[in-house]
């Protein structure tokens, strides 16, 4: 592994670019209430050589990654999309690691890398573009004199790696952080006054690759709605993988969440797929979850406790249950989290990624011959749920059963219906098989935590501390299941009204 990379900074910009021609006079920002001054900087000699996969993977995920000599910000810049005109900027100074043009180009830093490892893998990151802008700035101030926007005229010069060069001029407007989003709209309307026109590229190495017929291919988007969905569901894989690299809260349940649909959808399309219930992909989409769920249990433990000890009268908080509950299940999170992370890096993670991609790109497998493609219908999902509420029943009359674990297969099974429904357009249905997800995921919750609350009151009570919290708290948790219970035939009884109205 290379050494460890400079400590990153993070940026969000609000930007929109404009084609000009070389006549076009630049705008006068006088007469707006909202600047009060304008201020032109020196000019800028800019130049940057920008790095991708051989099947442009960055770019096709309108994301880029520079390095970048000369101005103020010079350095590694990573732009990954963050909504409509925005983007989030991730830096790393420069080291002494050489001129990106030399025989040998410098390494990307490993902490930028990390950042889009789920769509880099294993493959090489190498130039694929050079682009140098000469860069005039004109900063805005408002009235009560803080900047509130950029406003750049550049001259740009650019070629893909192995292409010829190209030349134009562009203008960038640029919100300062955090800014009103009405005044880019007033500023943008000055600029088409002008003789500007919105720019058909999202950013400059968009329109070299594509001049210079090296962009990415984007696959057109399925006529099945499964295809669709799944794809869908793999894009925002991808996005939950960085949140989860950044441990930001909720991401590694929202990550285990994803996978797990898209295992369900895979699992009830096996026309529109082509797979078994025995292939391997589906294996390892349990087995990441699997992974997931580690980080994922012990965060919803941790948040759980803290809310319920901070319900209770301190009085009835006795002994160290805070730090056994709260803080063990915090410390239990990042353990998860850093094994995940571990899992997220390896090839085999690597090979699922390709292996779903792959699902994606290929058409529907063709019906045998002389039959019809196998359809997926709502009935046949709903099928499971009716299957998987009788057995919980007779369960719930038979004590050598254990009736937790049949009402979350009826959970699993709704889910795996509520994901199709939604799939091919039954609102309804998906609805209805939320809401009996949404209740059984909260009576499995409820399972896990008094499983875990009587492990705990065992080594409390070894340890010689007071148990009467664990009990109390055991006691809620009961309770909780048990009006979750109550509530699922009323549920079941909903979706099958909904189920009959599809």
């Amino acid at each position: 592994m290379a050494a460890k990379s400079p400590e990153t900074s993070s940026f969000t910009e609000t930007e929109r670019k404009f084609e000009v021609v070389e006549s076009t006079v630049t705008p006068s920002f006088d007469g707006l209430s909202s600047v009060g001054r304008v201020e032109r900087s020196p000019s800028q000699s800019l130049d940057a050589v920008y790095f991708d996969t051989p099947g442009r993977d960055l770019a096709r995920h309108r994301i880029t990654l520079r390095r970048r000599t000369g101005g103020p910000d010079a350095g590694w810049h990573l732009k990954l999309p963050a909504g409509p005109d925005t983007r989030t900027e991730v830096r790393v100074p420069l080291e002494d690691d050489g001129p990106a043009e030399s025989p040998t180009p410098p390494a990307v830093p490993e902490s930028l890398r990390d950042v889009v490892l789920a769509i880099v893998r294993d493959r090489p990151l190498a130039p694929v573009a050079r682009i140098s802008t000469s860069r005039t700035v004109e900063m805005l101030y408002g009235p009560e004199g803080s900047a509130v926007a950029e406003f750049c005229d550049d001259q740009v010069t650019a070629s893909a790696v192995g292409g010829d060069e190209q030349q134009w001029r562009e203008w960038e407007l640029e919100l300062a952080e955090g800014g009103d989003l009405g005044l880019l709209d007033r500023l943008s309307n000055r600029l088409l006054d002008a003789g500007a026109l919105p720019a058909g590229h999202g950013s400059k190495l968009a329109r070299v690759l594509e001049s210079s017929g090296t962009a990415a291919d984007v696959a057109e988007a399925s006529a099945d709605p499964l295809h669709r969905a799944v794809a869908k569901n793999v894009d925002e894989l991808l996005e939950w993988d960085r949140a989860v690299r950044s441990d930001v809260s909720d991401s590694v349940h929202q990550m285990r969440v994803t996978t797990r649909k898209i295992r369900s959808l895979l699992q009830s399309s096996e026309g529109s797929f082509g797979i078994t219930d025995d292939e391997w992909i589906l294996d390892e989409l349990r087995a990441l979850a699997g992974v997931l769920g580690v980080a994922r249990d012990a965060e919803v433990l941790a948040e759980r406790y803290e809310h319920a000890l901070n319900e209770l009268p301190e009085s009835n908080v006795r002994g160290p249950v805070r730090e056994r509950l709260v803080e063990g299940a915090k410390k239990r999170y990042q353990n998860g989290w850093r094994r995940s992370l571990t899992a997220m890096r390896s090839p085999r993670y690597f090979r699922l990624l390709d292996a779903l991609e792959a699902l994606v790109a290929a058409e529907p497998p063709p019906p045998p011959p002389g039959g019809e493609a196998d359809q997926v219908t709502i009935a046949s999902a709903y099928r499971r749920v009716r299957k998987a509420a009788k057995a919980a029943r007779a369960a719930a009359d038979d004590p050598e059963v254990d009736n937790d674990e049949a009402l979350h297969r009826i959970r699993k099974r709704a889910k795996q219906l509520r994901y199709t429904a939604a799939a091919t357009g039954a609102a309804q249905v998906a609805d209805s098989a939320k809401t009996i997800q949404t209740l059984l995921g909260d009576h499995q919750d409820s399972v896990v935590s008094r499983s875990h609350l009587s492990r705990q009151a065992e080594a409390a009570h070894a340890a010689g501390e007071d148990t009467f919290t664990y009990g109390l708290l055991y006691q809620q948790e009961r309770d909780l299941a048990q009006r979750c219970e109550e509530q699922i035939d009323a549920a079941l009884k909903k979706l099958n009204k909904a189920v009959r109205k599809s």
